[in-house]
């Protein structure tokens, strides 16, 4: 294979470099702790940061991936910041996710953190906090979901898009439960 990362689909990236979970590491929060300094030291309007994710969960597996809930009065606050980030391998998705601003912070060509920009109060920072905190408080359904992510991570190793839409029905009742 002689082209380069940059050059390859999404569709061939994903088989070069299939869907892998591991056991739950300690060095996660120090991870997550690390970069929420570093975003409140060079983003002034972040009103609240967050570690959320699998790599939140003390009990499942996750891809060795830290995900951070960033709560800003207006999502477009961050928008001046984007260069800045940039110069810190950090790097804006548009589009990626729905209703947020997402950036990338890659070590090379390996993703190590997601960073969720939403909206303060909104619905996006009240489901991921939700989901986090209810499935630390409830083993028994974070093994539920550990088992269904297991699963999926097996059957669409190769497919992150399938991996992903094949968890939001069990994210959807989790949630669902947990706001009840």
């Amino acid at each position: 294979m002689t082209e380069k990362l940059s050059e390859m689909s999404l569709e061939d990236l994903w088989k070069l470099f299939p869907i892998y979970l591991t056991e739950h590491q300690p060095c996660w929060e120090k991870w997550y702790a690390e970069e929420e300094k570093f975003l409140k030291d060079r983003v002034p309007n972040i009103e609240r940061i967050s570690h959320i994710g699998s790599t939140a969960i003390h009990s499942i597996c996750a891809k060795p991936i830290i995900d951070i809930a960033v709560a800003v009065h207006d999502i477009k606050d961050i928008l001046p910041y984007i260069e800045v980030l940039k110069q810190h391998n950090i790097f804006f998705h548009e589009g990626a996710v729905a209703g947020e601003v997402f950036f990338v912070m890659e070590d090379g060509d390996i993703r190590t953190h997601h960073i969720h920009i939403v909206k303060r109060n909104g619905t996006g920072w009240s489901n991921y906090i939700s989901f986090r905190d209810y499935l630390n408080a409830n083993p028994e359904k974070a093994m539920m979901y550990d088992e269904f992510k297991r699963k999926s991570a097996v059957r669409f190793a190769d497919d992150r898009k399938r991996y992903t839409a094949s968890k939001q029905e069990i994210i959807d009742q989790l949630l669902s439960e947990a706001n009840m």
